[in-house]
């Protein structure tokens, strides 16, 4: 009933307010604090996020605005909002009205949100009607940006539409004062979805709750369960189960990469690792991500698959987990359940799950039941499946955290896909000005997409490597979808200038005008556009490969970007690359490389090649054939690791750096090698172009190891000796500002070591918590370059004619790709 108001109003207020706003209980919130305060009015969903109008005394209203504005409900994010002050019109009472269809799209979708206390004390509570029902949500969690299907967020708009309500869910989804008012997932056992068991043969052999606790019992007896969860599938096995886990490594084809592992609560976390206070904060958060954490003592050094097979033993290691789980790992990835059915099959296994992406290597993870069957029958023993459809995948997103800060390095569950500033220096509560609307296509490895539009840009989830025909279908179809679902269509298309990247391909085939964007470029805007700075400020790019400007590889870059200009000021010196590609998977590669470049040798490289490989080799570093000149520091990294014998083939990606990072760590302290901060070689165009020379660094560990001095201290020397020549460069540059990006500041020693003496010396550092470092961050960068003006229309020659690289522009429909930025003195590749 509407309660009767004073007749003296004083006040008409209409606010329409942008952001994420919608399925986080915003409109009961409204609602709740209207009523308290007698206003009277309204509030609607709209497709631009919320519009609501409340009519009352002058000091009701303000107390009401001050509310919205101070506390909202806590998964609200307002990103801007616009007011105006009406007549009065003596409205009566106040009503949450129809979702409002027509109109332009807010860029506004909210990610999945892990299960809320009060959920939980439901689906464990046996009196209660939702007792071990693994679907059950409300306003404040459960499903959000893989139900939907189009805005507005309304349950006739995602896959929880054919799930008509019971009566009491009913009544709940229409109660103002109840935590499940508009709860679009709103479902009961009655009513809503249901599990099943599939077999090898995908017969259904149980259902409902009996279905769960069968799945249980087959990972208590040793078998592996595809369990589809919010966002996909996961694998799951015992994870103190030896033999179970090295079956899931043989059947998905991951030798010892690591594996996640999921466990019932924060106690369990910290029976197993150390947990600081921001660690267990992110894990117990709604994102629910996997932390990387350490472990609580070292591991022995003959830990790991190479041990041999424990007759009659499950193969316990320390810690509860086996061997397999994370071999010769001094971190585990763990995480908390994710949703309801994940903290019921934890609760009753009561152990360790392993729980990684239900795919193969390489593919994206598996979405709809019907193709996790056809692609993961190889894997799985089992199949947990349910009817709730899921719209689009999301992989878990993975952290760590780094000098206290979180460090994140899979951006999808939980966070995805959240806008970030796309205009620093414009005024994010007032309308968005025109601007293009572009889409980057971001890079080939750890690829996620950008929208961008106005002053904000939507990165999409983690899509992976863009190495298989699966992976490629995964982008393409969303590329399709972030557009659809935002009702807003590219105008232009922003990529990366590597000529054979599928992304580049795919974005010289849409039929957009196509902005090419320097690799290393598209790192440094994303890190400082993600902190809302425009510059003037030295970005420190490093990583494992970028394609340059000159058509050689980079990877160890030291940018200045101040608006839409940009200059390399200065890079780690050359060395050559025998075979290319494959010294990205073969450390010893790069260490021939670099070793051939200053004339030294090393016992332990020798003794990883045959006599025939390493002539082969000499050739081709001697004659300069499938072997490019680059400046990347990943492959420094992975040669200093093979010089010290840590690592000579890779079996996953920067496998050699994640363990001279460990070393690194053992030897904390070592006092920093020389490095040579030198002027510019003969050859350089660029007469400002500054070089860190490694070359007495490496000279000082190669005596060091010779010497039998510890290798955790010698790659501790290593690292400092990056730390001081980032000093160097700084010092050099001017800037005030640095910041650090690209995937080498994935390691948290060097990144740590790097923050912390350049704060010593008075630098501001600015590093990313809210996007990777690593190529996941590329698209945001692309359309920042992009939105700021940043390209030129020219055709770019290469600079080295004799280079044996392909052309850096190609021409579609007689339209060059555009080079994003003014590149000042672009550096000429030695002879």
């Amino acid at each position: 009933m509407r309660r009767e108001r004073s007749s003296s109003v004083a006040v008409r207020l209409r606010l329409a307010i942008r952001g994420a706003v919608q399925g986080v209980g915003f409109r009961p919130f409204v609602f709740r604090q209207a009523t308290a305060r007698d206003l009277a009015g309204f509030v609607r969903n709209t497709p631009r996020g919320v519009l609501l109008e409340v009519e009352g005394t002058a000091e009701a209203v303000a107390s009401f605005r001050e509310t919205l504005t101070k506390d909202p409900p806590p998964r609200a994010r307002i990103q801007g909002s616009e007011m105006w002050v009406l007549a009065p019109r003596g409205a009566q009472g106040f009503v949450i009205e129809a979702s409002e269809e027509a109109g332009e799209r807010s860029p506004f979708v909210l990610p999945d949100i892990a299960p809320c206390a009060d959920c939980l004390r439901e689906i464990f509570d046996p009196e209660n009607r939702r007792h071990r029902y693994p679907f059950t949500n409300c306003t404040n969690c459960g499903p959000r940006f893989t139900i939907i299907e189009e805005l507005p967020y309304d349950r006739a708009k995602t896959t929880m539409r054919k799930f008509a309500m019971c009566p009491a869910c009913r009544a709940e989804y229409e109660n103002p004062s109840d935590r499940r008012f508009h709860a679009q997932p709103n479902a009961c056992p009655a009513c809503g979805p249901q599990l099943a068991l599939w077999d090898r043969k995908k017969r259904v052999t149980v259902a409902r709750d009996v279905a769960l606790r069968a799945a249980a019992a087959a990972v208590r007896e040793g078998r592996i369960v595809a369990v589809k969860g919010v966002g996909g599938f996961h694998l799951v096995c015992d994870a103190r189960n030896d033999e179970a886990v090295r079956r899931l490594r043989k059947r998905k084809r991951r030798e010892e990469k690591p594996f996640a592992v999921m466990v019932t609560d924060l106690a369990a976390i910290r029976a197993l690792v150390e947990v600081s206070a921001e660690e267990a904060r992110l894990l117990a958060s709604p994102e629910a991500p996997i932390v990387l954490l350490r472990r609580k003592s070292s591991i022995p050094k003959d830990q790991g698959l190479a041990t041999e097979e424990r007759s009659g033993s499950a193969g316990h290691g320390a810690w509860g987990l086996c061997d397999a789980v994370a071999p010769r790992n001094p971190r585990l990835g763990l995480m908390l359940p994710s949703s309801p059915l994940h903290h019921l099959l934890c609760r009753e296994l009561g152990f360790p799950l392993v729980a990684t992406s239900g795919n193969l290597s390489d593919e994206p993870i598996c979405a709809d039941e019907h193709e996790a069957f056809d692609r993961l029958r190889g894997i799985a023993d089992a199949f947990l499946v349910h009817n709730r459809s899921i719209v689009r995948h999301a992989d878990d997103s993975l952290l760590r955290v780094v000098e206290g800060r979180e460090m994140m390095l899979r951006r999808a569950r939980g966070y995805a896909p959240m806008p970030l500033p796309l205009n620093p220096g414009g005024d994010r509560l007032s309308s968005p000005p025109p601007a293009p609307i572009v889409l980057g296509v971001g890079a080939h490895l750890k690829n996620a997409i950008c929208l961008a539009r106005g002053t904000e840009a939507i990165v999409s989830q983690h899509l992976g490597d863009m190495d298989t025909p699966e992976s490629r279908a995964a982008f393409e179809r969303a590329v399709r979808d972030v557009q659809r679902l935002h009702q807003t269509p590219a105008k232009q298309v922003a990529c990366d200038l590597h000529p054979d990247y599928a992304t580049t391909a795919f974005a010289k085939s849409f039929g957009l005008p196509v902005t090419g964007v320097q690799h290393h470029l598209a790192h440094a805007l994303a890190c400082l556009a993600e902190n809302e700075v425009e510059g003037p400020a030295l970005a420190v790019v490093w990583d494992g490969t970028g394609y340059g400007t000159d058509g050689t590889v980079w990877g160890g870059e030291f940018l200045r970007v101040e608006g839409a200009v940009w200059e390399r000021v200065a890079r780690l010196r050359r060395f050559r690359l025998p075979g290319g590609d494959a010294a990205a998977r073969e450390p010893r590669r790069s260490a021939l490389g670099l070793l051939a470049e200053i004339g030294a040798k090393s016992e332990a490289v020798e003794r990883a090649f045959s006599e025939e490989e390493r002539r082969v080799i000499a050739t081709m570093l001697e004659r300069g054939v499938n072997a490019p000149w680059t400046t990347s520091a990943g492959r420094l990294f992975d040669a200093v690791a093979a010089i010290l014998d840590l690592r000579q083939r890779h079996a996953y990606e920067a496998q050699a750096a994640i363990e001279l990072e460990w070393a690194a760590e053992e030897g904390a302290g070592a006092k920093a090698y020389p490095i040579r901060l030198a002027a510019p070689e003969r050859r350089e165009r660029n007469g400002k172009l500054r070089i860190l020379d490694w070359q007495p660094t490496i000279e000082a560990a190669l005596d060091d190891f010779a010497k039998r001095r510890s290798v955790a201290e010698i790659a501790a020397a290593f690292h400092a000796a990056l730390a001081a020549g980032i000093l160097a460069v700084a010092r050099a540059a001017g800037e005030r500002r640095v910041a650090l990006t690209g995937g080498c500041f994935q390691n948290g020693f060097l990144l740590s070591l790097c923050a912390r003496t350049l704060a010593a010396e008075g630098f501001c550092v600015l590093v990313h918590q809210r996007l990777p470092p690593n190529d996941g961050g590329i698209a945001y960068g692309q359309v920042v370059a992009t939105a700021r003006g940043m390209a030129e229309k020219r055709e770019i020659r290469n600079p080295n004619p004799e280079a044996k690289e392909k052309p850096l522009l190609r021409k579609r429909g007689g339209k060059p790709i555009a080079l994003s930025g003014t590149q000042k003195d672009v550096a000429t590749p030695p002879e």
